[in-house]
């Protein structure tokens, strides 16, 4: 099986994009070390997120995954980056 190449950098940037454009935050507050608390974002702009994510990148996401645990900016990209590459090369 062959495994498509993804760009961790570009990947996280489109992420990024997502965040900003769901959750209406300044893109220059969403930093890697900016809290979910800090920048405002609630349970359904979480959902919102991961929504236009699924969409995004033709993925499923489980509701009740790890993103929803997610405290900072960082670790909820993470948990998306890791899935999203995880479905596209398995």
């Amino acid at each position: 099986m062959e495994t498509k190449d993804i760009d961790q950098a570009e990947l996280v940037s489109k992420i990024i994009d997502v965040i900003v454009a769901e959750g209406m935050v300044d893109r220059e507050k969403v930093t890697m070390d900016a809290t979910i608390e800090s920048l405002d974002l609630k349970s359904i702009d979480i959902v919102m997120i991961l929504t236009a994510i699924e969409d995004k990148f033709d993925v499923y996401i489980p509701m009740d995954g790890p993103f929803h645990d997610a405290k900072d900016v960082k670790s909820l990209i993470d948990a998306i980056a890791a899935y999203i590459i995880k479905e596209k090369t398995a």
